[in-house]
């Protein structure tokens, strides 16, 4: 099973008062937060164990499990982005959408937001399931990392009207917390209740978020509705991608 706990993203507190002041209106990013903590609670409050859910449990919630996917539960690669093991898992992980969605939210708007972090969360899992199908894997930290991906080319924008220094400190604090929790993944084989970090999610999430942000970057800043058509166009196009790619991935395991 997939774990979540990571190191929030650093923050300068000038940084944020002279750069992000009026950028709390992030109804997407609340929303998506608002998502995963109904289902935890509605899991709870069914009987699930609040700190340690089996994996029976995990998979009846809609985990993500190659061998099943494989057998047509494709929306197994959606609900697991919702979905979390236990207290500590969903708070790390929620902490870290709810920095990470207030940076990126107003760079991205809020449609923009939901299509990259399910996207990439699916990416991650869609990974995840290839390494190891037999895998059993639940939380939002593909999508987590996805988010990271794109901001580091975003905050690259030479386009963005804030000081440079000021943008490369975030970007800077960004990639840190992508780098230190890949490290952490790796070097992680497993905490209380076996439950094992799977850092190919995280990898899948954090790439497909960075390749976005290589066509998003050079058109920030440089009016709407040109980059509002050019988000379209890349999510649509990773659509496909991820689309072909599962498509593969059950030729390959029935080869």
């Amino acid at each position: 099973m997939r774990s979540g706990y990571y190191t929030p993203p650093p923050q300068n507190s000038q940084t944020r008062s002279r750069i992000l002041t009026g950028w709390a209106y992030a109804p997407a990013t609340y929303v998506l937060i608002a998502i995963s903590c109904a289902v935890y609670l509605g899991m709870v409050l069914s009987g699930v164990s609040w700190w340690d859910p089996t994996a029976e449990q995990i998979l009846h919630w809609g985990a993500n499990n190659g061998l099943l996917e494989l057998h047509g539960q494709w929306w197994r690669l959606v609900t697991a982005t919702f979905l979390h093991i236990g207290i500590i898992h969903i708070g790390t992980n929620m902490w870290c959408l709810w920095n990470l969605g207030l940076l990126g939210e107003p760079l991205l708007g809020p449609v923009g937001v939901v299509a990259v972090y399910l996207l990439t969360g699916v990416a991650g899992n869609l990974l995840s399931s290839v390494v190891n199908p037999g895998a059993i894997g639940a939380g939002a930290s593909g999508a987590v990392f996805g988010i990271a991906g794109v901001l580091i080319l975003l905050l690259n924008s030479p386009h963005l009207p804030f000081p440079r220094t000021e943008l490369k400190r975030l970007r800077r604090s960004v990639i840190y917390f992508a780098a230190i929790n890949l490290v952490i993944g790796a070097s992680t084989l497993m905490y209380s209740g076996g439950i094992k970090i799977d850092n190919a999610a995280h990898l899948g999430g954090f790439l497909s978020g960075m390749a976005m942000g290589v066509p998003l970057a050079p058109i920030l800043g440089t009016g709407r509705e040109p980059y509002f058509k050019r988000q379209r166009i890349v999510f649509s196009v990773v659509t496909l991608i991820l689309l072909l790619f599962a498509n593969w991935f059950v030729h390959f395991r029935r080869v």
